[in-house]
């Protein structure tokens, strides 16, 4: 009997959003997984047998059938445990809602099932840059920096909707109807109370500085700032858009490979997930840092 090899040895973990959200896509990645390689599926009910699912992986490679927020868990799990450098990622994306698929398909992942499996099976790993804060978070595709009294939480988990996910803390969200009530029985049970000062609308204002070399400053208001993996020589592009007066202000733009961002209290959007506030972020590109199989 032929040994099988560990390249066809996979381990697919099914986040439980795609299980309830759409079966049917979850059921035809699985054949076609089962049907060209040797599997070993996982059914996780909350993000701490998903993570243990995938640090028991042994010599398996992993698949995770989900959306952005499923992918994101994976990365930043195996960022924390340091093993992002030995493990090549795939995805099935399956997702629920018209936001949950922006980053896989940024990246490059085929939308359909059958054609993803496909590549699960037949791609080929190409390496990814990363973007690693202060705090070991991870960041894959778009940072955006919202202007001050914007809407910056409003659609915190856009890419997951429908019969639940998991927050970034790793607590369950649940579905958008069941949200809404929960809303509604706090905002009438709460206690008016008044609005911090920092969240009066506004430009924000904030120092920006790039491989230690001021951007921008808090004289100047701006309206949002960008930073995205994948620029020319491994750095981070960056793009801020100053607060305009009369004609429109040219945006800003380098490249480098540390941004710190500075100023009064900040929420910036990481991927699907909405971080702060806080006064100071560092983030430094981590070139190459993760694997992703992808069609050859």
């Amino acid at each position: 009997m032929t040994e099988v090899a560990t390249s066809d040895q996979l381990l697919v973990v099914i986040d439980p959003v795609a299980r309830h959200g759409d079966g049917e896509a979850v059921r035809i990645a699985k054949d076609v997984l089962s049907a060209g390689a040797t599997t070993k599926v996982c059914l996780p009910d909350g993000p701490e047998e998903f993570d243990r699912a995938l640090a028991r992986r042994g010599s398996r490679r992993p698949v995770v059938i989900g959306d952005d927020r499923a992918l994101l868990r994976a990365v930043s799990l195996l960022h924390r445990r340091r093993e992002l450098a030995g493990c090549a990622l795939s995805l099935v994306p399956v997702g629920v809602g018209g936001g949950a698929l922006t980053l896989s398909r940024a990246l490059g992942v085929p939308m359909g099932a059958v054609s993803a499996a496909r590549a699960v099976l037949d791609g080929s790993e190409r390496r990814l840059d990363l973007l690693v804060d202060d705090s070991d978070g991870v960041v894959l595709g778009a940072l955006r920096i919202p202007p001050m009294g914007g809407d910056a939480g409003a659609g915190a988990g856009a890419g997951a909707g429908g019969a639940g996910s998991w927050g970034e803390d790793g607590s369950r969200q649940h579905p958008h109807w069941l949200r809404t009530c929960q809303s509604l029985v706090r905002t009438l049970a709460a206690r008016p109370a008044r609005a911090p000062a920092s969240a009066s609308p506004g430009p924000a204002r904030l120092r920006v500085e790039v491989d230690g070399r001021t951007l921008i400053d808090l004289d100047q208001p701006v309206e949002a700032v960008s930073i995205t993996p994948g620029g020319a020589g491994g750095g981070a592009r960056i793009e801020i858009r100053p607060v305009s007066v009369g004609a429109e202000a040219a945006p800003l733009e380098a490249v480098a490979r540390t941004i710190t961002v500075s100023g009064a209290d900040f929420r910036y959007r990481a991927d699907a997930v909405v971080g702060g506030p806080v006064r100071t972020r560092t983030w430094t590109v981590r070139e190459g840092a993760w694997g992703l199989i992808l069609p050859g």
